[in-house]
């Protein structure tokens, strides 16, 4: 969850975790029980993630890169379809029919959406930035991921200032109810 690095370095970290619990995923048949602890410990990662990057790398986005409003709301609208498969994900269990059609979404468009993010987000990010800000950055985002949800609220703004102000009390509501729930916990 905090790894450490500039911004880019602690987003592509994230990117290979959730990668490697996409491939637990693939690895299980269908209706294995497990693929639905792998899927609620991606969404957790993955919500902790969106987070931050709206709270913090977006911004930047928009300040620092040449037509960064476009690629930032391009972002924005992956991660909200995202989202949305993420909530309908969260009322499946491992068995049903539908899981095995939404993981597969999920996991096609969150390949798609880091495979842009690093091939033409990052570099341009780099690019337009200094190696401190890219720190400062980096420090911001870990910050953020300490108190995001880790469920998905679609609903929930997604551009500051209010997304900064309402996640950290949605995280902490979130992180009761995996703890009394045991959500994302392997038997």
């Amino acid at each position: 969850m905090g790894h450490g690095g500039n911004v880019i370095d602690e987003l592509v970290t994230d990117h290979r975790e959730v990668e490697e619990l996409f491939g637990k995923i693939e690895a299980l048949p269908s209706g294995h029980k497990d693929r639905k602890t792998y899927a609620d410990q991606a969404t957790i990662e993955l919500i902790r993630h969106s987070v931050a990057e709206e709270e913090y790398l977006y911004p930047a986005v928009r300040e620092h890169v040449d037509n960064g409003d476009a690629l930032a709301d391009r972002e924005l609208q992956d991660h909200a379809e995202a989202e949305r498969i993420m909530k309908d994900l969260e009322g499946c269990d491992a068995g049903d029919a539908e899981f095995d059609r939404l993981i597969g979404m999920l996991m096609s468009e969150i390949r798609e959406h880091i495979a842009d993010e690093e091939q033409n987000l990052f570099p341009m990010l780099r690019a337009s930035c200094s190696p401190d800000k890219l720190d400062q950055l980096g420090d911001k985002v870990r910050q953020a991921k300490k108190t995001a949800p880790t469920r998905p609220h679609p609903a929930a703004p997604d551009k500051p200032p209010a997304n900064k102000l309402l996640a950290p009390g949605a995280g902490m509501v979130d992180r009761i109810r995996d703890a009394l729930s045991g959500r994302g916990k392997l038997d």
